[in-house]
Formats: C-alpha cells, structure tokens, sequence
C-alpha cells in the first residue's frame, strides 16, 4: 500500500496533465461585499484574509479552469438583478485582465484545453439564479454573449418560472415559460445548472432537455439530507442525459452533524424572533451557540464519500467537482482553501480508484460535457431561431404571460451563497 505522501505526489503529477475544472466559486461576491468591488484593495497575487481563494493558492491547489460565479442575491428586483449581474460580469471580466499571467477568459472547451496548455487557469462564467435574465430571453442572450456558460435555474428562492429547492413549492417545478428557457439555453449552448432548485424542478427539466445538464455545486442527499441535496431518482437519471453533477465541499451538504446544528441554531434564532437572512445577526449567533455547542466540522473523508456515491449511482462519467468556495464560512478538515484539492484526489487514489478515473472526475466529465452541448446547439440553432418568450411577471408584477406564474411568499432561508 502506498504511503499517503506518495498519494499526494501522484495526485499533483495527475492534476498537471488532466485539467481540473471547479463548478462554482464564489470569490467575486467576495470582492464585491469586503472590497467594494476595488481590485487595487483585493489582493489576488498574494491573498487576503479570510477569503479562501488566491492565485498562489489556486497554483498549489493545480486548478485548470474555474467557473466564477457572478452570482447576485435572489431578492433583488428585475432590472436591480440584471444590472448586478452585469456588474459581476464585469468585475470577473477585471480580475482576468488584471491577472492576464495567470488567468484567461474561456467560453468553449477547446477554450479550457487551450489555455490549460498554455499554463494559465481557463475562467469561465456562470450565473447563479433565474432572477438574472428578469424573464427576458433578450438577457440570457446577452449574458451568454458576454460569457456566461452556465445559469442556475434559480437561487434560494422561487423565480416566477421555476422552483427553488429552499422555498416552499409554487409552481410545482417548472412552468411553460421555465421549459423555453431550458430550450433556449440549451439552443444558445448555455449549460443548464440544477443546484440549488426543487427536486421536481430537476426531474421536469430533464424531462425536457435537448443535451446534457448540470449540478454545479451539490452533494448526495443520501448521505446528507439537505435541500441543497440530489436525490438518488434524479442522480440515477444523469446517464441517460450525459450530465454531470459537482460535488460541493459545504459542510452543511456534505455532514450530517453540520447539518443538524445549523438546523438548530435556525431553530434557536426563530424562537428568539431573529432573522436567519440577516447575516451579521446569523453570525454573532453562531458564535454564541458555538461557545455552548462547539460546531461540528465535515471531514475531507465525507467530501470522498459524497464523490463515491454519486460514482456509484450515476456512473464514473457523471461526477466532477464544484467546491463552493468563497461561498460558505466553514470548510471541511482538509480542504480548507483551494490549495487542498490534491488531498481529495490523494484520498480517492487510496480508495482505489485509477488515474484514469480520477481525471474524468477532475475534469473529463465536465468538458465532455461542454463539448456535447456545444454540438446539441449547433443543431438546435439550425432548428428553431431565437425564442421571443416572455415573463412579464419577472420584470414588473403584471399578470402572468407564456405559463409564467407568480412566486408565492418565501420562507425564511438566507439569501447567501452557501444555502
């Protein structure tokens, strides 16, 4: 049996020949909220405390590509969304240029392989949350034109048109106007993403959809019982798609324990009538209730575990890796930035698991991934042009157009990137 300091050595010498993409990464919001957005403030070279990405760190930790999310908060009104998400957009897009040694905007897979060739890390874009286009199929094309690869169908709360995995049902998964989106999204070659919506949100899109999908940061609801969570029915379903879902590092997805005690607190700040989405408040009340119930930790063991299970449900072409960092205030033992990811792979190689594998899980999967929407859309776009459908309720509150209907009223369930 081979030491774990050889494991970890094989496990970098794999990273610099097969390409690992990240699903989601939430260090522009991070930038926004601590930086105001001033990257002359953020520090990327050398890093700043308490974020969990820099471009050291992403060097040691042999990251090939990146999907950066420029996610915007779910409560922000039509156009106030779209325009933060330009705003996003725009920042990753500055970070880039800034970094041009290290970093390089991709928005194909040839584009990752290419500049993973060349030494730099590939960046790709990915919207998190329906609100983002405010129910205009004008707006997605235009976000995908400036880049965007991705758009989680919804964040933490319902979108007229779809619904959340952490709001109460309104639609009972997708409306008409819900299924045009995936259409045109997949017609544009815009990944759809699956995290973070309803399970039969999940199920009714890959009812429809023309090409594979994804779950950009999500764990096994088998073996952690959150929201959050893929089923094993909706899991097993991704070999007959081809998609691929990116296991999370979120303590709260990925431990049980660290589940139940963020329940708690939630329990505990609701009897005090506290807002669990007002995050100064959430976190001074974490630190109270750890004084008297230390907080448990997730273990890069359980990270193992989940990428094991979905291997074993959906198949060894069905796995990948979408951290969530920067997107959450606690990590596993192990994985604490984005430095770690060999230990992950060190520790699948002692599980057994071939190099071979351990690279379609890097990556391979993922860009297989992006290759076959790619295809699908080149035929799809010599099928049908660009679609004229509309939700107005997104935008304005008016009545409801082409099967959109409103969002019924919201439970309580923060507004944050690591719900």
């Amino acid at each position: 049996m081979t030491s774990a300091a050889t494991r970890l050595s094989q496990a970098r010498k794999l990273l610099a020949h097969a390409p690992l993409v990240d699903g989601h990464n939430d260090l522009a919001w991070e930038i926004r909220e601590r930086f105001g957005a001033d990257l002359t403030v953020a520090e990327l070279a050398v890093g700043m405390p308490r974020l969990h990405t820099d471009l050291s760190r992403l060097r040691r930790g042999h990251l090939g590509a990146q999907f950066w999310s420029v996610y915007v908060p779910g409560t922000l009104p039509g156009d106030a969304a779209v325009a933060t998400t330009l705003e996003q957009i725009d920042l990753v897009r500055r970070v880039v240029a800034a970094y041009a040694d290290d970093l390089e905007l991709a928005g194909s897979a040839a584009d990752v392989e290419r500049i993973f060739a060349s030494g730099k890390i590939a960046s790709l874009l990915g919207a998190e949350g329906g609100h983002s286009i405010a129910g205009s199929m004008g707006v997605l094309r235009m976000l995908f034109q400036l880049g965007v690869r991705y758009m989680t169908l919804t964040h933490n709360f319902n979108v007229p048109w779809a619904d959340a995995a952490t709001d109460e049902p309104a639609v009972g998964g997708l409306t008409a106007f819900g299924q045009e989106v995936i259409h045109e999204m997949q017609r544009l070659g815009m990944l759809v993403d699956l995290s973070h919506v309803a399970a039969d949100t999940a199920r009714q899109a890959l009812d429809v959809a023309e090409g594979p999908i994804i779950f950009s940061h999500s764990c096994a609801r088998a073996l952690c019982d959150h929201l959050r969570n893929v089923p094993d029915d909706v899991l097993s379903r991704l070999t007959g798609n081809g998609g691929v879902c990116m296991v999370a590092f979120v303590p709260a997805f990925v431990s049980p324990e660290c589940r139940e005690w963020d329940l708690a607190l939630a329990a505990d700040m609701e009897s005090r009538g506290l807002d669990w989405k007002d995050l100064a408040v959430r976190a001074e009340m974490r630190a109270e209730r750890a004084s008297h119930h230390p907080r448990p930790r997730a273990t890069l063991g359980q990270v193992a575990d989940h990428v094991e299970h979905v291997r074993a449900v959906a198949g060894i072409d069905h796995v990948g890796i979408g951290a969530d960092y920067d997107g959450t205030d606690q990590l596993p033992v192990g994985l604490e930035d984005v430095s770690c990811y060999p230990a992950l792979f060190a520790e699948l190689l002692g599980r057994g698991w071939s190099e071979s594998d351990c690279a379609l899980l890097a990556g391979g999967n993922v860009l297989r991934v992006m290759r076959e929407a790619e295809t699908a859309a080149g035929k799809l776009r010599k099928q049908r042009g660009p679609s004229l459908a509309r939700c107005a309720d997104a935008l304005s509150g008016a009545k409801p157009t082409s099967g959109c209907l409103p969002s019924c009223a919201r439970r309580p369930v923060a507004d944050d990137p690591d719900v």
